[in-house]
C-alpha cells in the first residue's frame, strides 16, 4: 500500500490481544434459528479501527451505490455464457462509475503497474464456483484497460480447490494462480520435517485475535494452518497484491447470505474453524475492517449468474438456480444487502420462508458500524437494468 501505509511491526505494537470488541447486539446469522443471547468473546477489532483509513478504504468511491444487471440469456443449459457475462459487467461498470468509456470505468479503480488480486470462491466445487464466464470477462476487461496479465493474481484460500475448479495456467495463461493453503506435487500438505507448507504463506504480523481457541487434529490442522486464538492474514493480501477485486457467488447460508463480506473475511485468514460457532457475524464484519482488506478491496462484482437458495454455502444440485444477475459496487455491505433480497425472493417463491427477514443480517449492521458500507436499504442507491 502506498497511501497511509503502516509499518507492520508498528501494527503489532498497536494491537493488544484482548481488546474489547465493539458492543453490537449478538443476533444469530441464521433467521431460522431461535434467538439466544450468548456471551460475546472479545476480539482485537478496537485496535484495528485505530489505524488511519485512506482514500481507497471501504466503502470506496461509490458508497451505498449498487448496480444490478439482469439478463435471461446469461445462462444456457445451466452454463454461463461468457459473452453475455462480458456485456453485463461492461454495463455494470459504466453505470457504477458514470463513465462512457469502459477503459476509464476500470481506471477508476485500478491502474497499470499495480498488482490486482481477483478473489474468487471455488469452495463449493465445480457445481457452484465463481464462473469462468465472469472471471474471464473481468480479466479481459482489465487487460483491455491496460492492466498486464502478469500483474493479475487469481486467488483464494485453498490452492487445491482452485485447481479442481479450473483456475489453472491452461485456462488463464500468463496469470498467477495462488492459494494460501498449499500442497506439494504429491498432494501432501507437510514437508519432510512434518511442517505445513502453508505456514510460510501466512503473515504473523497481521492478525485477527479472538478469545476462542482453535483446537484441531492432524487431519483438520492442514486446512486451518494454525490453532490457538490468532487468525493470521494471508500474505496474498498483506504483501502480494496492491488492490483486490472481490468476485463472490450469490449463495445462501440458512436464511441469510454468504457473498461479498464472507468471501473476503473467511478467505483471507487462517484458523477459521473456531470462528463459525460464536463469531460468524463478527468475523464477516471485523476481519474486513483490517487494513489488508479495508484499504485494498476497491471493487466487488457478484457472480449471480448461477447461485443457490438453500443448502448453501455448499453445492446441493436441487437448490442451485439461475439468478441471471451481476451486481457491482465499491461498497460490499450495500451489495450484500441487495444480494440478500434476491435470495429471499427466491426462498419465498420456493416456500422456504414466508417473508424477508433482514434481522438475519447482523453482520451487515456490524459492518456499517465499522464504517465499511451502507446496510440501511433506504439509503442504498440501487440501479437495475435488464439486458434480456
Amino acid at each position: 500500500m502506498k497511501e497511509n501505509s503502516l509499518d507492520r511491526r508498528k501494527f503489532c505494537t498497536i494491537l493488544g490481544a484482548g481488546s474489547a470488541a465493539l458492543a453490537v447486539k449478538p443476533l444469530t446469522l441464521f433467521a431460522s434459528e431461535p434467538f439466544q443471547v450468548q456471551e460475546k468473546p472479545s476480539t482485537n477489532i478496537g485496535d484495528a479501527t485505530k489505524i488511519p483509513r485512506n482514500s481507497l478504504s471501504m466503502p470506496g468511491k461509490f458508497p451505498g451505490k449498487v448496480v444490478h444487471i439482469k439478463n435471461s440469456k446469461a445462462v444456457v443449459n445451466d452454463k454461463p455464457v461468457e459473452q453475455e457475462a462480458y456485456m453485463m459487467i461492461e454495463k455494470a461498470m459504466l453505470e457504477l462509475t458514470g463513465q462512457k468509456s469502459l477503459k476509464k470505468a476500470w481506471r477508476s479503480f485500478v491502474n497499470p503497474g499495480e498488482i490486482i488480486g481477483l478473489k474468487v470462491n471455488p469452495s463449493a466445487g465445480k457445481l457452484l464456483t465463481t464462473s469462468h464466464a465472469v472471471v474471464k470477462s473481468v480479466v479481459r476487461q482489465l487487460t483491455e484497460s491496460g492492466i498486464d496479465k502478469k500483474n493479475i493474481i487469481i486467488w483464494d484460500r485453498r490452492g487445491i480447490e482452485l485447481i479442481d475448479t479450473g483456475f489453472n495456467s491452461e485456462n488463464y495463461r500468463g496469470i498467477k494462480i495462488m492459494g494460501t493453503e498449499q500442497q506439494d506435487e504429491k498432494g501432501s500438505y507437510f514437508n519432510k520435517d512434518g511442517k505445513l507448507y502453508s505456514e510460510g504463506n501466512i503473515d504473523k504480523e497481521w492478525f485477527y485475535w479472538a478469545d476462542v481457541d482453535g483446537v484441531y487434529d492432524s487431519k483438520t490442522m492442514q486446512y486451518m494452518v494454525n490453532g490457538g486464538k490468532y487468525s493470521y492474514f494471508s500474505k496474498i493480501v498483506t504483501k502480494e497484491v496492491d488492490k483486490i477485486i472481490n468476485i463472490p457467488i450469490l449463495k445462501n447460508v440458512g436464511g441469510s447470505i454468504t457473498n461479498a463480506m464472507k468471501n473476503l473475511a473467511f478467505g483471507s485468514v487462517s484458523n477459521t474453524g473456531r470462528l463459525h460457532a460464536k463469531l460468524l457475524n463478527d468475523t464477516c464484519a471485523e476481519v474486513c475492517a483490517f487494513p489488508p482488506l479495508r484499504d485494498k478491496v476497491v471493487l466487488n462484482i457478484c457472480d449471480g449468474l448461477r447461485g443457490c437458495f438453500n443448502g448453501g454455502p455448499g453445492a446441493n444440485p436441487q437448490f442451485i438456480c439461475n439468478y441471471n444477475s451481476i451486481l457491482a459496487s465499491s461498497d460490499p455491505v450495500a451489495m450484500d444487502r441487495i444480494a440478500y433480497d434476491i435470495i429471499a425472493e427466491k426462498r419465498i417463491a420456493e416456500g422456504l420462508q414466508k417473508s424477508a427477514s433482514p434481522d438475519s443480517l447482523t453482520f451487515l449492521a456490524m459492518s456499517s458500524n465499522l464504517g465499511l458500507g451502507v446496510s440501511d436499504k433506504e439509503k442504498i442507491d440501487l440501479k437495475v437494468f435488464d439486458l434480456s
